[in-house]
Protein backbone atom coordinates (compact mmCIF):
# COMPACT_ATOMS: atom_id res chain seq x y z
CA UNK A 1 0.00 0.00 0.00
CA UNK A 2 1.16 3.42 -0.80
CA UNK A 3 2.05 6.09 1.90
CA UNK A 4 0.13 9.48 0.71
CA UNK A 5 2.77 12.28 0.80
CA UNK A 6 1.36 16.40 0.57
CA UNK A 7 3.16 19.56 1.01
CA UNK A 8 0.65 21.90 2.18
CA UNK A 9 1.08 25.43 0.84
CA UNK A 10 -2.28 27.47 1.05
CA UNK A 11 -5.37 26.72 3.15
CA UNK A 12 -7.17 26.77 -0.74
CA UNK A 13 -7.88 23.45 -2.64
CA UNK A 14 -10.64 20.93 -2.62
CA UNK A 15 -13.03 20.12 0.24
CA UNK A 16 -12.92 16.38 -0.66
CA UNK A 17 -14.85 14.17 1.78
CA UNK A 18 -12.90 12.08 4.60
CA UNK A 19 -13.34 8.27 3.85
CA UNK A 20 -12.89 5.34 5.99
CA UNK A 21 -9.01 5.47 5.60
CA UNK A 22 -9.24 8.90 7.63
CA UNK A 23 -11.45 7.95 10.04
CA UNK A 24 -9.27 5.16 11.21
CA UNK A 25 -6.25 7.11 10.72
CA UNK A 26 -8.00 9.40 13.46
CA UNK A 27 -8.86 6.65 15.65
CA UNK A 28 -4.84 5.67 15.54
CA UNK A 29 -4.15 9.66 16.29
CA UNK A 30 -6.48 9.23 19.39
CA UNK A 31 -4.21 6.88 21.20
CA UNK A 32 -1.37 9.22 21.83
CA UNK A 33 -3.29 11.75 22.71
CA UNK A 34 -5.33 9.58 25.00
CA UNK A 35 -1.90 8.82 26.28
CA UNK A 36 -0.27 12.04 26.19
CA UNK A 37 -3.04 13.99 28.41
CA UNK A 38 -3.06 10.66 30.48
CA UNK A 39 0.35 10.91 31.82
CA UNK A 40 -0.71 14.99 33.09
CA UNK A 41 -2.06 12.88 36.11
CA UNK A 42 -1.18 9.02 36.19
CA UNK A 43 0.98 9.67 38.91
CA UNK A 44 -1.25 11.13 41.21
CA UNK A 45 -1.69 7.56 43.25
CA UNK A 46 1.07 6.10 42.15
CA UNK A 47 3.48 8.05 43.91
CA UNK A 48 3.11 7.14 47.46
CA UNK A 49 4.83 3.61 45.59
CA UNK A 50 7.58 5.01 43.94
CA UNK A 51 8.07 6.92 46.90
CA UNK A 52 8.43 3.56 49.60
CA UNK A 53 10.65 2.09 46.44
CA UNK A 54 12.71 4.53 45.44
CA UNK A 55 12.74 6.96 48.48
CA UNK A 56 12.86 10.10 46.85
CA UNK A 57 13.97 13.04 48.57
CA UNK A 58 11.32 16.20 48.63
CA UNK A 59 12.95 18.13 45.54
CA UNK A 60 12.94 14.54 43.82
CA UNK A 61 9.56 13.96 44.65
CA UNK A 62 8.40 17.60 43.51
CA UNK A 63 10.03 16.90 39.94
CA UNK A 64 9.21 13.34 39.32
CA UNK A 65 5.85 15.24 39.48
CA UNK A 66 6.20 18.60 38.06
CA UNK A 67 9.32 17.67 35.22
CA UNK A 68 6.90 16.33 32.75
CA UNK A 69 4.37 18.95 32.32
CA UNK A 70 7.09 21.81 32.41
CA UNK A 71 9.21 20.25 29.40
CA UNK A 72 5.76 19.35 27.79
CA UNK A 73 4.64 23.11 27.90
CA UNK A 74 8.29 24.21 27.04
CA UNK A 75 8.35 22.55 24.09
CA UNK A 76 5.34 22.86 22.57
CA UNK A 77 6.07 25.80 20.02
CA UNK A 78 9.31 24.20 19.50
CA UNK A 79 8.06 20.83 18.53
CA UNK A 80 5.42 22.51 16.19
CA UNK A 81 7.32 24.35 14.02
CA UNK A 82 9.78 21.66 13.84
CA UNK A 83 6.80 19.54 12.49
CA UNK A 84 6.01 22.03 9.93
CA UNK A 85 9.92 21.69 8.60
CA UNK A 86 10.66 18.09 8.78
CA UNK A 87 6.82 16.29 8.44
CA UNK A 88 4.24 16.61 11.20
CA UNK A 89 4.14 12.45 10.44
CA UNK A 90 7.82 12.13 10.64
CA UNK A 91 7.54 13.96 13.97
CA UNK A 92 4.82 11.90 15.41
CA UNK A 93 6.84 8.66 14.72
CA UNK A 94 9.61 9.95 16.11
CA UNK A 95 7.67 11.03 19.12
CA UNK A 96 5.91 8.00 19.75
CA UNK A 97 9.45 5.79 19.79
CA UNK A 98 10.83 8.48 22.08
CA UNK A 99 7.35 8.04 24.02
CA UNK A 100 7.48 4.07 23.94
CA UNK A 101 10.99 4.15 24.92
CA UNK A 102 11.20 6.91 27.87
CA UNK A 103 7.89 5.14 29.24
CA UNK A 104 10.28 1.36 29.06
CA UNK A 105 12.61 3.40 31.25
CA UNK A 106 10.47 4.83 33.77
CA UNK A 107 8.68 1.90 34.70
CA UNK A 108 12.17 0.01 35.77
CA UNK A 109 13.83 2.82 37.00
CA UNK A 110 16.12 2.14 40.00
CA UNK A 111 16.56 5.21 41.30
CA UNK A 112 14.70 9.10 41.77
CA UNK A 113 17.09 9.83 39.45
CA UNK A 114 16.54 7.83 36.46
CA UNK A 115 12.60 8.56 36.96
CA UNK A 116 12.95 12.09 36.99
CA UNK A 117 15.13 12.02 33.78
CA UNK A 118 12.34 8.92 32.07
CA UNK A 119 9.55 11.94 32.68
CA UNK A 120 11.84 14.56 30.88
CA UNK A 121 12.14 12.31 27.96
CA UNK A 122 8.57 11.52 27.97
CA UNK A 123 7.52 15.20 28.42
CA UNK A 124 9.99 15.83 25.16
CA UNK A 125 8.01 12.91 23.26
CA UNK A 126 4.62 14.40 24.62
CA UNK A 127 5.90 17.54 22.70
CA UNK A 128 5.80 16.15 20.02
CA UNK A 129 2.83 14.34 19.79
CA UNK A 130 0.30 16.89 20.87
CA UNK A 131 0.58 19.52 17.76
CA UNK A 132 1.55 16.66 15.15
CA UNK A 133 -1.84 14.92 16.06
CA UNK A 134 -3.98 18.10 15.31
CA UNK A 135 -1.78 19.13 12.39
CA UNK A 136 -2.28 15.85 10.87
CA UNK A 137 -6.19 15.90 11.64
CA UNK A 138 -6.09 19.63 9.83
CA UNK A 139 -4.63 18.01 6.59
CA UNK A 140 -7.04 14.62 6.73
CA UNK A 141 -10.00 16.31 6.80
CA UNK A 142 -10.49 19.05 4.66
CA UNK A 143 -14.58 18.84 4.83
CA UNK A 144 -15.18 21.68 6.93
CA UNK A 145 -18.34 19.65 8.71
CA UNK A 146 -15.95 16.66 9.11
CA UNK A 147 -13.08 18.43 10.44
CA UNK A 148 -15.63 19.80 13.23
CA UNK A 149 -16.58 16.68 14.08
CA UNK A 150 -12.96 14.96 14.07
CA UNK A 151 -12.07 18.08 16.54
CA UNK A 152 -14.89 17.77 18.95
CA UNK A 153 -13.57 14.28 19.15
CA UNK A 154 -10.06 14.77 19.62
CA UNK A 155 -11.20 17.81 22.03
CA UNK A 156 -13.27 14.87 24.42
CA UNK A 157 -10.40 12.42 23.99
CA UNK A 158 -8.07 15.22 25.41
CA UNK A 159 -10.56 16.09 28.00
CA UNK A 160 -11.33 12.70 29.12
CA UNK A 161 -7.60 11.49 29.73
CA UNK A 162 -6.71 13.56 32.19
CA UNK A 163 -9.33 12.37 34.55
CA UNK A 164 -8.98 8.39 33.26
CA UNK A 165 -4.89 8.65 33.98
CA UNK A 166 -5.63 9.33 37.60
CA UNK A 167 -7.89 5.91 37.42
CA UNK A 168 -5.60 4.23 35.63
CA UNK A 169 -2.79 4.55 38.27
CA UNK A 170 -4.98 3.99 41.29
CA UNK A 171 -6.59 0.56 39.73
CA UNK A 172 -2.90 -0.52 38.35
CA UNK A 173 -0.88 0.48 41.54
CA UNK A 174 -3.57 -1.43 43.74
CA UNK A 175 -3.23 -4.86 41.35
CA UNK A 176 0.52 -4.61 40.05
CA UNK A 177 3.47 -2.47 40.59
CA UNK A 178 4.08 1.11 40.51
CA UNK A 179 5.92 0.83 36.75
CA UNK A 180 2.58 -0.28 35.45
CA UNK A 181 2.00 2.87 34.73
CA UNK A 182 4.04 3.11 32.46
CA UNK A 183 3.97 0.18 30.59
CA UNK A 184 0.36 0.70 29.74
CA UNK A 185 1.60 3.35 26.91
CA UNK A 186 3.64 0.92 25.36
CA UNK A 187 1.06 -1.32 23.40
CA UNK A 188 -0.39 2.01 22.01
CA UNK A 189 2.97 3.56 20.83
CA UNK A 190 3.89 0.14 19.44
CA UNK A 191 0.33 0.19 17.50
CA UNK A 192 0.85 3.85 16.61
CA UNK A 193 4.44 3.21 14.88
CA UNK A 194 3.00 0.38 12.80
CA UNK A 195 -0.27 1.86 11.72
CA UNK A 196 1.26 5.16 11.28
CA UNK A 197 3.38 4.95 8.23
CA UNK A 198 -0.17 3.03 6.50
CA UNK A 199 -2.32 5.32 7.52
CA UNK A 200 -1.35 8.56 7.84
CA UNK A 201 -0.34 10.99 5.23
CA UNK A 202 2.42 13.01 5.46
CA UNK A 203 2.44 16.61 4.91
CA UNK A 204 5.19 19.62 5.85
CA UNK A 205 5.50 23.12 4.62
CA UNK A 206 7.57 23.07 1.30
CA UNK A 207 9.16 26.36 2.07
CA UNK A 208 9.94 26.85 5.65
CA UNK A 209 13.00 28.95 5.97
CA UNK A 210 15.65 28.52 7.63
CA UNK A 211 14.50 27.09 11.47
CA UNK A 212 15.54 29.70 13.95
CA UNK A 213 17.51 27.60 16.64
CA UNK A 214 18.15 30.71 19.04
CA UNK A 215 14.43 31.24 19.35
CA UNK A 216 14.17 28.22 21.33
CA UNK A 217 16.19 28.97 24.08
CA UNK A 218 14.42 32.18 24.25
CA UNK A 219 11.14 30.45 24.32
CA UNK A 220 11.91 27.82 27.02
CA UNK A 221 13.25 30.98 28.97
CA UNK A 222 9.76 32.50 28.42
CA UNK A 223 7.63 30.12 29.05
CA UNK A 224 8.73 27.48 32.04
CA UNK A 225 9.62 30.44 34.47
CA UNK A 226 6.50 31.67 34.13
CA UNK A 227 4.46 28.22 34.96
CA UNK A 228 6.80 27.55 37.54
CA UNK A 229 6.00 30.82 39.36
CA UNK A 230 2.40 30.77 38.81
CA UNK A 231 2.07 27.11 39.77
CA UNK A 232 4.10 27.62 42.95
CA UNK A 233 2.04 30.98 44.52
CA UNK A 234 -0.59 29.50 45.16
CA UNK A 235 0.49 26.45 48.00
CA UNK A 236 3.85 28.97 48.66
CA UNK A 237 2.52 32.09 48.87
CA UNK A 238 3.65 35.44 47.16
CA UNK A 239 7.20 34.33 47.72
CA UNK A 240 9.88 36.67 46.33
CA UNK A 241 11.38 33.56 44.15
CA UNK A 242 8.59 32.88 42.45
CA UNK A 243 7.66 36.35 41.83
CA UNK A 244 11.07 37.12 40.28
CA UNK A 245 10.23 33.57 38.55
CA UNK A 246 7.22 35.20 36.63
CA UNK A 247 8.88 38.98 36.13
CA UNK A 248 12.11 36.57 34.41
CA UNK A 249 9.96 34.72 32.12
CA UNK A 250 8.19 37.43 30.97
CA UNK A 251 11.27 39.43 30.35
CA UNK A 252 12.15 36.25 28.23
CA UNK A 253 8.51 36.56 26.90
CA UNK A 254 9.26 39.86 25.38
CA UNK A 255 12.78 39.84 24.02
CA UNK A 256 11.31 36.56 21.94
CA UNK A 257 8.33 38.05 20.49
CA UNK A 258 10.68 40.91 19.62
CA UNK A 259 13.07 38.22 17.32
CA UNK A 260 9.95 36.95 16.02
CA UNK A 261 8.70 40.47 14.40
CA UNK A 262 12.64 41.58 13.43
CA UNK A 263 13.48 37.82 12.17
CA UNK A 264 13.71 36.82 8.83
CA UNK A 265 12.48 33.11 9.48
CA UNK A 266 10.76 33.30 13.18
CA UNK A 267 9.65 30.09 14.78
CA UNK A 268 6.04 31.95 15.41
CA UNK A 269 5.64 33.72 12.02
CA UNK A 270 3.67 37.28 13.21
CA UNK A 271 1.44 36.59 10.42
CA UNK A 272 0.00 33.50 11.94
CA UNK A 273 -1.12 35.95 15.09
CA UNK A 274 -2.65 38.10 12.50
CA UNK A 275 -4.93 35.71 10.94
CA UNK A 276 -8.73 36.05 11.01
CA UNK A 277 -9.61 34.66 14.56
CA UNK A 278 -6.51 33.12 15.63
CA UNK A 279 -5.84 35.08 18.34
CA UNK A 280 -9.20 35.51 19.93
CA UNK A 281 -8.85 31.79 20.00
CA UNK A 282 -6.27 31.54 21.85
CA UNK A 283 -6.78 33.93 24.54
CA UNK A 284 -10.79 32.72 24.71
CA UNK A 285 -8.62 29.02 25.03
CA UNK A 286 -6.54 30.37 27.58
CA UNK A 287 -9.76 31.32 29.58
CA UNK A 288 -11.39 28.43 29.32
CA UNK A 289 -8.53 26.41 30.33
CA UNK A 290 -8.29 28.54 33.35
CA UNK A 291 -11.41 28.39 34.68
CA UNK A 292 -11.27 24.38 33.95
CA UNK A 293 -7.86 23.61 35.98
CA UNK A 294 -8.59 26.27 38.66
CA UNK A 295 -12.38 24.44 39.58
CA UNK A 296 -10.03 20.85 39.67
CA UNK A 297 -8.16 22.39 42.17
CA UNK A 298 -10.87 22.37 44.97
CA UNK A 299 -12.96 19.97 43.60
CA UNK A 300 -9.96 16.65 43.72
CA UNK A 301 -9.48 18.19 47.85
CA UNK A 302 -12.80 18.64 48.04
CA UNK A 303 -13.74 14.93 47.61
CA UNK A 304 -10.64 13.53 49.53
CA UNK A 305 -10.33 16.12 52.15
CA UNK A 306 -13.85 17.29 52.81
CA UNK A 307 -15.98 14.09 52.05
CA UNK A 308 -13.11 12.05 53.23
CA UNK A 309 -13.14 9.80 50.57
CA UNK A 310 -10.09 7.40 49.56
CA UNK A 311 -7.67 8.60 46.82
CA UNK A 312 -8.95 6.22 44.36
CA UNK A 313 -12.77 6.45 45.59
CA UNK A 314 -12.84 10.12 44.73
CA UNK A 315 -10.89 9.37 41.68
CA UNK A 316 -13.90 7.16 40.59
CA UNK A 317 -16.16 9.23 41.57
CA UNK A 318 -14.54 12.09 39.38
CA UNK A 319 -15.23 10.11 36.45
CA UNK A 320 -18.68 10.78 36.28
CA UNK A 321 -18.65 14.08 34.91
CA UNK A 322 -17.05 12.85 31.97
CA UNK A 323 -20.69 11.45 31.09
CA UNK A 324 -21.26 15.06 30.01
CA UNK A 325 -18.32 14.94 27.95
CA UNK A 326 -19.75 12.29 25.79
CA UNK A 327 -22.79 14.35 25.30
CA UNK A 328 -21.27 17.54 25.02
CA UNK A 329 -19.43 16.60 21.93
CA UNK A 330 -21.95 15.36 19.62
CA UNK A 331 -24.39 18.32 20.66
CA UNK A 332 -22.11 20.51 19.96
CA UNK A 333 -21.56 18.84 16.01
CA UNK A 334 -25.54 18.65 16.01
CA UNK A 335 -25.82 22.27 17.05
CA UNK A 336 -22.71 23.45 14.43
CA UNK A 337 -24.66 21.65 11.69
CA UNK A 338 -28.34 22.89 11.97
CA UNK A 339 -26.53 26.55 10.99
CA UNK A 340 -26.16 27.37 15.15
CA UNK A 341 -22.96 30.26 14.42
CA UNK A 342 -19.84 29.98 16.01
CA UNK A 343 -19.58 32.74 17.82
CA UNK A 344 -23.52 31.62 20.09
CA UNK A 345 -21.92 27.97 20.85
CA UNK A 346 -18.94 29.44 22.18
CA UNK A 347 -20.42 31.93 24.33
CA UNK A 348 -23.08 28.99 25.25
CA UNK A 349 -20.07 27.05 26.27
CA UNK A 350 -18.64 29.98 28.75
CA UNK A 351 -22.19 30.06 29.88
CA UNK A 352 -22.50 26.38 30.43
CA UNK A 353 -18.86 26.53 32.67
CA UNK A 354 -20.18 30.05 34.77
CA UNK A 355 -23.81 27.67 35.56
CA UNK A 356 -21.13 24.85 36.57
CA UNK A 357 -19.21 27.40 38.62
CA UNK A 358 -22.82 28.59 40.31
CA UNK A 359 -23.44 25.25 41.51
CA UNK A 360 -20.13 24.96 43.08
CA UNK A 361 -20.56 27.82 44.74
CA UNK A 362 -23.79 26.35 46.22
CA UNK A 363 -21.94 23.81 47.70
CA UNK A 364 -22.16 22.77 51.85
CA UNK A 365 -19.76 20.26 53.38
CA UNK A 366 -21.68 17.34 52.49
CA UNK A 367 -22.73 17.92 48.49
CA UNK A 368 -21.76 15.10 46.88
CA UNK A 369 -23.79 15.24 43.87
CA UNK A 370 -23.64 19.25 43.51
CA UNK A 371 -20.34 19.36 43.21
CA UNK A 372 -20.21 16.08 40.48
CA UNK A 373 -23.06 17.75 38.59
CA UNK A 374 -20.76 21.14 38.83
CA UNK A 375 -18.06 19.36 37.45
CA UNK A 376 -19.73 18.00 34.75
CA UNK A 377 -21.61 21.08 33.39
CA UNK A 378 -18.03 22.77 33.56
CA UNK A 379 -16.70 19.92 31.32
CA UNK A 380 -19.80 20.31 28.99
CA UNK A 381 -19.11 23.65 28.35
CA UNK A 382 -15.24 23.49 27.84
CA UNK A 383 -15.79 20.73 25.28
CA UNK A 384 -17.73 22.86 23.35
CA UNK A 385 -15.90 26.13 23.36
CA UNK A 386 -12.24 23.63 23.01
CA UNK A 387 -13.69 22.32 19.40
CA UNK A 388 -15.18 25.48 18.41
CA UNK A 389 -11.73 27.57 19.37
CA UNK A 390 -9.63 24.52 17.44
CA UNK A 391 -11.91 24.14 14.62
CA UNK A 392 -11.26 28.30 14.49
CA UNK A 393 -7.82 28.74 14.84
CA UNK A 394 -7.36 25.31 12.47
CA UNK A 395 -9.18 27.26 10.25
CA UNK A 396 -7.53 30.68 10.25
CA UNK A 397 -4.22 29.15 9.80
CA UNK A 398 -2.21 28.54 6.75
CA UNK A 399 -2.02 24.57 6.52
CA UNK A 400 1.25 24.74 6.16
CA UNK A 401 1.79 26.46 9.32
CA UNK A 402 -0.46 23.91 11.24
CA UNK A 403 1.81 22.39 13.35
CA UNK A 404 3.09 25.59 14.64
CA UNK A 405 -0.80 27.04 14.89
CA UNK A 406 -1.54 23.63 17.03
CA UNK A 407 1.16 24.36 19.55
CA UNK A 408 0.63 27.30 20.19
CA UNK A 409 -2.99 26.67 21.07
CA UNK A 410 -1.76 24.06 22.98
CA UNK A 411 0.63 26.26 24.87
CA UNK A 412 -2.12 28.94 25.56
CA UNK A 413 -4.49 26.09 27.20
CA UNK A 414 -0.88 25.49 29.41
CA UNK A 415 -0.63 28.55 30.65
CA UNK A 416 -4.51 28.85 31.49
CA UNK A 417 -4.25 26.31 33.42
CA UNK A 418 -1.42 27.17 35.43
CA UNK A 419 -3.07 30.91 35.75
CA UNK A 420 -6.72 29.22 36.62
CA UNK A 421 -4.15 27.15 39.92
CA UNK A 422 -2.59 30.28 40.77
CA UNK A 423 -5.69 33.35 40.82
CA UNK A 424 -8.55 30.82 41.66
CA UNK A 425 -6.28 28.74 44.19
CA UNK A 426 -5.30 32.36 45.63
CA UNK A 427 -8.43 33.54 46.22
CA UNK A 428 -9.66 30.30 47.73
CA UNK A 429 -6.73 30.48 50.06
CA UNK A 430 -7.36 33.60 50.68
CA UNK A 431 -11.13 33.09 52.32
CA UNK A 432 -9.91 30.11 53.86
CA UNK A 433 -7.20 31.86 56.14
CA UNK A 434 -9.68 34.49 56.72
CA UNK A 435 -12.38 32.19 57.83
CA UNK A 436 -9.94 30.18 60.18
CA UNK A 437 -9.90 31.33 63.58
CA UNK A 438 -6.75 32.93 64.90
CA UNK A 439 -6.82 30.63 68.33
CA UNK A 440 -6.13 27.47 65.68
CA UNK A 441 -2.51 26.27 64.74
CA UNK A 442 -0.74 27.88 62.41
CA UNK A 443 -0.81 24.86 59.85
CA UNK A 444 -4.15 23.99 60.14
CA UNK A 445 -4.54 28.20 59.66
CA UNK A 446 -2.24 27.89 56.22
CA UNK A 447 -4.03 25.25 54.20
CA UNK A 448 -6.64 22.12 54.73
CA UNK A 449 -3.85 19.92 54.60
CA UNK A 450 -2.37 21.12 58.00
CA UNK A 451 -5.65 21.10 59.42
CA UNK A 452 -6.04 17.55 58.72
CA UNK A 453 -2.52 16.89 60.29
CA UNK A 454 -3.14 19.10 62.97
CA UNK A 455 -6.31 17.27 64.33
CA UNK A 456 -5.37 13.99 64.03
CA UNK A 457 -2.70 14.91 67.05
CA UNK A 458 -5.63 16.60 69.09
CA UNK A 459 -7.76 14.67 71.17
CA UNK A 460 -11.35 13.91 70.48
CA UNK A 461 -13.80 16.24 70.34
CA UNK A 462 -10.80 19.19 69.76
CA UNK A 463 -10.13 17.62 66.48
CA UNK A 464 -13.30 17.04 65.49
CA UNK A 465 -13.94 20.57 66.00
CA UNK A 466 -10.88 21.70 64.30
CA UNK A 467 -11.79 19.50 61.59
CA UNK A 468 -14.91 20.73 60.85
CA UNK A 469 -13.94 24.75 61.03
CA UNK A 470 -11.23 23.65 58.53
CA UNK A 471 -13.91 21.91 56.28
CA UNK A 472 -16.46 24.72 56.21
CA UNK A 473 -13.40 27.26 55.53
CA UNK A 474 -12.23 24.97 52.45
CA UNK A 475 -15.66 24.99 51.61
CA UNK A 476 -16.41 28.94 52.09
CA UNK A 477 -12.87 29.06 50.02
CA UNK A 478 -14.50 27.39 47.32
CA UNK A 479 -17.20 29.11 47.15
CA UNK A 480 -15.05 32.87 46.63
CA UNK A 481 -13.33 31.17 43.91
CA UNK A 482 -16.27 29.56 41.92
CA UNK A 483 -17.99 32.98 42.37
CA UNK A 484 -14.95 34.92 40.79
CA UNK A 485 -15.00 32.18 38.53
CA UNK A 486 -18.43 32.54 37.44
CA UNK A 487 -18.23 36.16 37.07
CA UNK A 488 -15.44 35.73 34.38
CA UNK A 489 -16.82 33.22 32.37
CA UNK A 490 -19.61 35.24 31.68
CA UNK A 491 -17.69 38.56 30.75
CA UNK A 492 -15.86 35.89 28.55
CA UNK A 493 -19.72 34.74 27.19
CA UNK A 494 -20.00 38.39 26.13
CA UNK A 495 -16.67 38.58 24.65
CA UNK A 496 -16.77 35.54 22.63
CA UNK A 497 -20.32 36.47 21.59
CA UNK A 498 -19.55 39.79 19.94
CA UNK A 499 -15.74 38.80 19.18
CA UNK A 500 -16.73 35.16 16.91
CA UNK A 501 -19.90 36.63 15.58
CA UNK A 502 -17.90 39.50 13.94
CA UNK A 503 -15.19 36.94 12.59
CA UNK A 504 -17.72 35.03 11.49
CA UNK A 505 -19.82 37.63 9.76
Amino acid sequence: MTNPTSTTTSTSGTNSLAGRREWTALGVLMLPLLLVSMDVSVLYFALPAISADLRPSGTQQLWILDVYGFVLAGLLMTMGALGDRIGRRRLLLIGATAFGGASLLAAYADSAATLIAARAVLGIGGATLMPSTMALLRTMFTDPGQRAKAIGLWSGVMTGGIALGSVMSGILVEHFWWGSVFLVNLPAMVLLLVLGPILLPESKNPSPGRFDWLSVPLSLAAVLPVIYGVKEIPSEGWHPAYVVSVLAGLLFAVLFVRRQRTGTSPLIPPALLRGRGFTPALVLNLVASLAMMGSAVFTTQYLQAVLGKSPLEAALWSLLPSVFIGVAGPLTAHLVQRGVDRGSVVAGGFAAMAAGFVLLALVGTDSLWLVLTGAGVLACGLVAIMSQLTDLAMTSAPVERAGTASSLLETSAEFGGALGMAVLGSIGTAVYRHEMPGTAPAEARETLGGALAAAGRLPGSAGEALLRTAREAFTGGMQGAAIAGAVLLVLAAVGAGLTLRRIDG
